[in-house]
């Protein structure tokens, strides 16, 4: 059974015993998701508006923040993210990431995962959210996205997430110039992005990851 747990910046994530994985980083869920996906991702993307596409929706910790700081500066932001196995509404009603997400956090975050799956739907004037219940591994991906975030389970857990065919096909929606940012560093991923038509870069993580991977389509 999932175990909410409590990181070391007071924000929670979700520990699965079956596969001896957790949602976040366990030295600050909300840190490694503003380092990781904002500052790396969000921030260096200059498109208005923007069209993101995420693998691996998990709590919605990322699409809370993206929604926040797109409103902050007044930037559009159109939101894809897929999610095979989405989490049940009493163990989203347990998470306290909004106390991370301003004095509108908790109706922000409501709203996110309030919102009906396989349409669009629009939380706030600069934030819309399109939220996929499907398989990576099966499922067709369209669009013409500006900044990909993917935050899908270790290359370890779910190998076949981070397989050449599969962001082979995150490549043929990402937009020329677009960026694919991600936690891991492994060997291979950097091997099978530089495959997919991706320049790598591997730049410093945040406190518990030495390095992440910054990509751009060339």
């Amino acid at each position: 059974m999932n175990k909410i747990v409590t990181t070391g910046d007071g924000s929670h994530t979700i520990y699965v015993p079956e596969i001896n994985e957790h949602y976040h980083s366990i030295h600050g869920a909300v840190q490694e998701s503003e380092f990781i996906f904002i500052k790396n991702g969000l921030d260096l993307c200059n498109t208005d508006p923007v069209c993101i596409f995420e693998v691996g929706f998990g709590t919605g910790l990322n699409a809370l923040l993206t929604s926040v700081k797109a409103f902050g500066q007044r930037r559009s932001v159109f939101y894809t993210a897929i999610e095979k196995d989405p989490l049940d509404e009493n163990t989203i009603s347990l998470l306290n990431h909004h106390n991370f997400a301003g004095e509108n956090g908790k109706e922000i975050f409501e709203r996110i995962h309030g919102a009906g799956w396989g349409v669009m739907s629009r939380i706030s004037p600069y934030f819309s959210i399109h939220k996929i219940k499907g398989d990576m591994l099966t499922e067709k991906i369209t669009g013409n996205y500006d900044l990909i975030y993917f935050d899908a389970f270790g290359p370890d857990k779910q190998p076949g997430i981070w397989a050449r065919e599969i962001l082979a096909k995150i490549s043929e929606a990402t937009v020329k110039g677009g960026i694919f940012v991600t936690y891991s560093s492994k060997g291979e991923v950097k091997r099978n992005l530089n495959a997919c038509g991706f320049k790598v870069n591997v730049t410093e993580g945040p406190p518990g990851k030495r390095h992440i991977i910054r990509a751009i389509k060339i």
